[in-house]
């Protein structure tokens, strides 16, 4: 009498998640073959990425060309993969960055309490009051072209996005009794971040840190297509938009299109891994 409801409970349960699981593996999937390509890219293009032909201006796509070429006949497939390198290491940097600072600055905050956390916590809402690419855009402009200074402002801007949910499951954590206990026992400050606060937080840091790189990848490709990032003839996702920009009205959207669609397939995984490990990792479901 028990067991067919428990059966059907867990078969209904299974045929609910299954679909997830797989869109989370087909999207981690997706990642692991775009990392590959920034790593190998470069060696797995089939042409020079920077080569140009004048006589196979804007070619269709052909055995020679499987993508077509552009508007100076540099073949489009293998400036894609040459650009995953470009286009992927940015926003990288800036994830990593404010991973690392907002995670550090949230168990300071956490653990410390009072003036320093109201201290914290007001700074971080003057950051936030700013969006991160018009501050890009603001660095850029007073620096100079090239992705340093914006990555630089992308990652102080992206800060409050990451300190702000790992200071609240921080200070949760820091008012668990075996905080209190391992203090009691003389346990250094260190030590409890290091062994037992760092590692509890770990899976919220890491989901946190892979939806935000499909949001600092939309913001670098961004200011690379208002010129203020890569500069020609890179060949970065957003400089490629904005470079075929201008033959769209033509009928010829190759190169925006195609370095569109890489933009748009990397920033749909990522957000979908990170999904996923929010329901697998901290039970969310979502």
């Amino acid at each position: 009498m028990t067991t067919a409801p428990l059966t059907r409970t867990t078969t209904g349960r299974t045929k609910r998640t299954r679909p997830r699981d797989r869109l989370t593996l087909g999207a981690g999937c997706v990642v692991a073959l775009f990392v590959l390509l920034a790593v190998f890219g470069p060696l797995l293009a089939p042409h020079d990425p920077n080569a140009v032909d004048p006589v196979n201006v804007y070619a269709g796509p052909s055995a020679t060309h499987l993508l077509g070429t552009d508007d100076t006949g540099r073949d489009l497939l293998s400036r894609l993969i040459a650009g995953t390198r470009a286009s992927l290491a940015a926003p990288a940097v800036v994830v990593v960055v404010s991973t690392v600072l907002g995670t550090l600055l949230a168990l300071t905050a956490a653990w410390s309490g009072g003036w320093l956390d109201r201290l914290v916590s007001g700074a971080l809402d003057i950051v936030f009051g700013f969006p991160g690419l018009i501050m890009a855009v603001l660095v850029a402009a007073v620096f100079g072209a090239g992705l340093t200074a914006p990555v630089v402002a992308l990652s102080i801007a992206y800060l409050p996005l990451i300190t702000r949910v790992v200071r609240a499951a921080a200070i949760k954590e820091r008012n668990l009794p075996y905080v209190s206990a391992l203090q009691l026992l003389g346990a250094p400050t260190a030590r409890i971040w290091l062994r037992h606060l760092l590692p509890n937080l770990l899976p919220l840091v890491l989901v946190q840190a892979t939806i935000g790189f499909g949001y600092a990848l939309l913001d670098v490709a961004a200011i690379s297509f208002l010129g203020l990032g890569d500069q020609p003839p890179d060949p970065e996702w957003g400089l490629m938009v904005s470079n075929g920009a201008p033959s769209i009205l033509s009928g010829l959207p190759q190169q925006s299109l195609y370095a569109g669609i890489a933009i748009l397939i990397v920033v749909v995984a990522f957000n979908l891994l990170g999904t996923g490990l929010s329901r697998r990792l901290l039970g969310e479901n979502a």
